[in-house]
């Protein structure tokens, strides 16, 4: 063959197989359809850039992984609600240290400026915010200094908020989770810069699921500052061929919304205080842990700080913080976050210093023949309520809907801004083989079909313990406190004198986990598990919050090894 012609088949085999490469890594070409994805014209718009999901402010990373839920040890207490039961956590991030008082406070200034407590309609909003700070008060102790002075004064600024409610934590979260998504719209081009803080109203504010379902009515729709500058910030905007601009608000596929701040479930907890990362050995654990640091003591071995306690908890009768001069955690009451050494995944005081709420309804037995993934009890399933038009309903100020707690205390159910939610229904629920209702929280335990002492003095129209019954064998048969209004606005608070309740749980019940600076050495084992009121706070719980990672297991590149 011509020496000319096999130079040339070479030129073109290669020229060929250049063109075939870069058509098939060519990430502005569709897979499934060879359309343009990304174009200046217009079309689908895809974030084809993003890598792996930003860690939020005040979170750390914790790899999911399988681990054996509930206590080993002795079970000292007879309370048998905690046997050892295996469970996978998926991926997650934690706060590494509870919320203290000043980023608490932070929040309560943010809604006294956008719902200024001196106008009547928005009164119940703060002061439902507000941590109670009687709870440091005792019959037979003089506490008012903390009463006074532990969440404003400075010189707590740093110290876990307590005082706070579960209802409290979590709407904290969801606060949290709106400045957060907020600030990154901000600075991707799409929100008008330091309208956050200088044109954020009761009626024109920022919501998250707002946003992204219905975004011309975010900031009252307000285009000055959802469509900032005309569009000019924003290089995601694209012109189509009549001139009309696309991509003026982000979307969850921009990759820039995200997943919200929300309270841990208690098996997230438990897995992220056990800090297992330090005893896995080929996807094997070895041995089992106590506490969240290694070892099966409270007190250090290393050779520097050796005998130094390395948590904030109740040593013994009158033993809050050691004999003066020379104490033994450097504290009486909580103490500053971050002052003990972190456990294996960067968390800081996952034992001591104050127990914490997680997002669990509290039952005896963590049922887990019927779910071993992510297990939580709790989900109350809704969704957008829509006007007469099908647009979703937003809360105005003349919408807010306040509950009056079993405690007397008044909070908002909703704010302004936010979309109004309704319970799912058969729309969602028909033929489906994993739910089938609106609320779940009692499901498998508690309920008629779970029921194993299910009798006739049971009534089914009420739904509770007959009174003429005897006894009631009803499975969690507690009190029914209620508080109701009257005509002129006075509450009346009803207590429930019923000698016929036999248990304290119910639906309204939360689990808390970890040992505080009031409780002994035996809670600090992260598989001890109480509950409290939802409703209810005192001086020794407070809170961190979590959130859920999106895409890969692992940070990074894949560690799998051969």
């Amino acid at each position: 063959m011509n020496m000319k012609k096999v130079i040339l088949l070479l030129i073109l085999a290669v020229s060929v197989t250049a063109v075939s490469c870069k058509r098939s890594s060519s990430k502005n070409t569709s897979r499934a359809t060879g359309w343009k994805i990304n174009a200046k014209e217009g079309g689908f718009q895809y974030n084809e850039k993003f890598k792996e999901q930003e860690t939020a402010p005040g979170l750390v990373f914790v790899e999911g992984g399988t681990f054996t839920m509930g206590k080993v040890q002795d079970d000292v207490m007879h309370d048998w609600n905690n046997t050892p039961n295996q469970q996978h956590i998926q991926s997650f991030y934690m706060d590494e240290s509870e919320v203290t008082n000043f980023m608490y406070s932070q929040y309560l200034y943010w809604l006294k400026s956008t719902y200024p407590p001196t106008e009547d309609n928005f009164k119940a909003i703060y002061n439902g915010a507000l941590p109670d700070t009687l709870v440091w008060r005792n019959r037979l102790g003089y506490n008012e200094v903390m009463t006074n002075n532990y969440l404003r004064h400075p010189a707590y600024a740093e110290y876990p908020v307590v005082g706070v409610s579960w209802i409290q934590a979590v709407e904290f979260a969801n606060w949290r989770s709106d400045r957060y998504n907020e600030l990154n719209l901000e600075q991707a081009g799409y929100l008008k810069r330091d309208a956050k803080t200088l044109e954020a109203t009761a009626d024109a504010n920022f919501n998250t699921d707002t946003y992204i379902n219905a975004p011309t009515q975010t900031y009252a729709g307000n285009e000055e500052i959802i469509v900032p500058d005309g569009g000019k910030r924003n290089r995601n905007i694209r012109t189509d061929a009549e001139g009309n601009q696309t991509n003026k608000f982000a979307t969850r596929e921009t990759g820039i919304i995200s997943p919200m701040y929300r309270l841990p479930t208690e098996a997230e907890w438990e897995y992220a205080a056990l800090g297992m990362s330090d005893v896995r050995s080929y996807n094997t654990y070895r041995g089992r842990k106590k506490y969240p640091w290694s070892g099966q003591y409270t007190r250090t071995g290393k050779r520097k700080v050796r005998g130094d306690q390395m948590a904030n908890f109740k040593q013994g009768k009158g033993d809050y913080g050691g004999i003066a001069g020379w104490s033994d955690d450097g504290a009486d009451i909580t103490k500053q976050v971050m002052s003990f050494q972190p456990n294996d995944y960067g968390l800081y005081d996952m034992a001591g210093n104050v127990a914490e709420w997680v997002a669990d309804v509290y039952r005896p037995i963590v049922d887990d023949e019927f779910n071993d993934f992510n297990y939580y009890r709790g989900n109350v399933y809704t969704k957008n309520a829509l006007n007469e038009d099908g647009t979703v309903k937003i809360v105005t100020s003349d919408d807010i809907v306040y509950d009056t707690l079993s405690n007397g205390k008044v909070i908002a159910r909703n704010l302004p801004g936010e979309i109004a939610q309704v319970g799912v229904d058969e729309n969602e629920t028909y033929l489906r083989t994993n739910f089938d209702r609106s609320d779940n929280r009692n499901f498998r335990d508690g309920d008629k079909r779970s029921s194993r002492q299910y009798a006739d003095s049971f009534d089914e129209e009420e739904g509770e313990a007959s009174e003429s019954a005897e006894v009631t064998r009803k499975m969690y048969n507690s009190p029914k406190h209620q508080v109701q209004t009257d005509s002129t606005g006075a509450m009346i608070r009803e207590y429930d004198q019923s000698s016929k309740r036999t248990s304290l749980i119910n639906d309204e019940v939360r689990v808390y986990k970890g040992g505080s600076w009031k409780d002994r050495e035996y809670w600090l084992d992260p598989a001890q598990r109480r509950y409290f009121p939802q409703d209810m706070a005192t001086d020794y719980i407070g809170f961190r919050c979590a959130m859920s990672r999106v895409g890969s297991k692992t940070k990074g590149k894949n560690k799998t090894k051969n």
